[in-house]
């Protein structure tokens, strides 16, 4: 810790002892600071809010959403700094005055993108500002100048939404109607095609794909009536054994009847189906009919005279009837399906390539027609949404802060700078009295002497002065703080003279 104590009092007499070095330093630094600093010209930035509603009923109704209407809104908030845009500012304001050849103004046009933003506060709510620091233009005029970019940068984002996009729909919906009207025509030229093939080979219709999936439906049907026909088959032989085992008539003492009387109670059924206007083909008249013919035979044959019918067998010859029926019925279906199932079997053995044409006639065609569907589609939702656009637009632009008045310069912060060469400057004098102490044989305590002998020191001699010394040290040093205090005048008069400026621009 006294070592630390010894070099700080080192330290602070070797810059006591040249606080002139020190007070010339802090001044040609200072001074040499505050002039570059008053180089620097003022920048003015001049600012204004924008309100865009983006709601309408109509245009959610048919697509234009918030979402796509935000959209829009970006798309003009980036193309609105665009390199045309940017141009047209330069050539409203006064800075394309002295704009005489193209790359002056992409020159120009560079800089002046990165004096201007454009943020996003909110979701409908923009902010757009611009800077202006010309050396060759007062502060007034810098604060004209950033005022005015902002108005006409007002003036394109009011043109560029309200304005819209009509001739780029326009013109968008002009080749939609070319290329509607060019698939019309190839979609006519391949329907005329296909129905030619069509007519040349009908069984080809829809072409492979088509024939591979009909034969595949046919055969799943012709499992599923494989699977009926054996249940019905399986039911017919049940009800054949049960009809063996059931006697056709039973004998009951004292009461007659016969295969007669049955035959005439069938024969009335039958003549009371007709006349509720049952038709021959009538599954219950078909099933009384084979009935009938039973009966008629046992009778001509004198069967079970003397019995009585019996019941239970007359039913079971019913069931069996309509079994058998729906048996022939299977059988039928099943013989059909397997002509189907061997013609096209045949027709892609014999013809693969008419089978493969056919194909590439309906794929073509469906594409087509998928093509022209969705441009026609297209066309019309462009031009309900053009129309919508047109005459009832969905934004509200108003403006909330109209561009400002700049008054204070945005940069730089010259009371700041004033102050920090203040800092630089008396750091700086500090600096080189401390270097200029080190660079000098001497020793300022006798700690230091002795530390660097590595002798004893037995004792140090005080530095006295004469009356006459101590009144021009006096002197010297009151010329000293007064130079001082000087730089701190100064450092304060720049300061007011800082705040005077700024006061004066109107």
């Amino acid at each position: 810790m006294n070592a630390i104590y010894d070099e700080l009092r080192a330290a602070l007499f070797s810059i006591w002892h040249r606080r002139w070095l020190v007070l010339a330093i802090s001044w040609a630094v200072c001074l040499l600071g505050w002039l570059a600093v008053a180089f620097i010209p003022n920048t003015y930035e001049s600012k204004t809010r924008i309100f865009v509603q983006l709601d309408d009923v109509l245009a959610q109704q048919i697509g234009i959403g918030a979402g796509t209407r935000q959209k829009d809104i970006e798309r003009v908030r980036q193309t609105i700094t665009s390199a045309t845009n940017l141009e047209k500012v330069i050539r409203a304001t006064r800075i394309g005055q002295d704009i005489v050849s193209p790359s002056q103004m992409e020159v120009a046009v560079q800089s002046l993108a990165k004096q201007i933003k454009i943020v996003s506060q909110q979701d409908n709510l923009f902010e757009i500002s611009a800077q202006s620091g010309r050396s060759d233009l007062s502060d007034a005029e810098n604060a004209r100048l950033a005022q005015d970019i902002v108005q006409k940068m007002l003036d394109i984002f009011r043109e560029e939404n309200l304005a819209g996009d009509r001739g780029e729909m326009h013109e968008t919906i002009q080749f939609l109607d070319q290329q509607l009207e060019a698939r019309q025509k190839q979609l006519e030229a391949a329907e005329q095609r296909r129905l030619a093939f069509e007519a040349q080979h009908p069984e080809l219709i829809g072409g492979a794909a088509s024939i591979a999936q009909k034969l595949e439906s046919s055969r799943s049907e012709m499992r599923s009536i494989d699977a009926d026909l054996a249940a019905a088959q399986s039911a017919l032989a049940a009800i054949t054994g049960q009809l063996s085992s059931t006697p056709p008539t039973l004998i009951v003492p004292g009461v007659g009847g016969g295969p007669r009387g049955t035959l005439a109670q069938a024969e009335a059924d039958l003549a009371g189906m007709k006349a509720r206007g049952l038709t021959d083909n009538h599954p219950d008249v078909v099933s009384l009919k084979q009935q009938i013919a039973s009966l008629r035979k046992q009778v001509a044959a004198g069967d079970g005279a003397g019995g009585t019918p019996n019941p239970a067998y007359t039913s079971l010859i019913s069931i069996r009837t309509e079994r058998q029926a729906n048996v022939q019925a299977l059988q039928a279906r099943k013989a059909a399906l397997q002509a189907e199932i061997s013609a096209m079997i045949a027709n892609q053995t014999m013809e693969p390539g008419v089978a493969a044409e056919a194909q590439r006639i309906s794929r073509d065609y469906d594409v087509l027609r998928d093509q022209y569907d969705k441009l026609l589609k297209d066309r019309e939702e462009l031009r309900l949404r053009g129309q919508v656009e047109t005459e009832n637009s969905s934004i509200r632009f108003e403006i909330i802060d109209p561009p400002t008045t700049p008054r204070i310069p945005s940069a730089p912060n010259r009371p700041l700078l004033l102050f920090g060469v203040l800092i630089v400057g008396i750091g700086a004098g500090v600096g080189a009295g401390f270097a200029v102490g080190h660079l000098r044989s001497t020793f300022a305590t006798a700690n230091k002497l002795e530390d660097a002998l590595d002798l004893p020191v037995l004792g140090t001699v005080s530095f006295t002065f004469t009356d006459a010394r101590r009144l021009i040290e006096a002197k010297r040093f009151k010329q000293f703080l007064g130079g001082a205090a000087g730089l701190g005048c100064l450092f304060i008069v720049l300061l007011v003279v800082e705040f005077v400026q700024r006061g004066s621009v109107v």
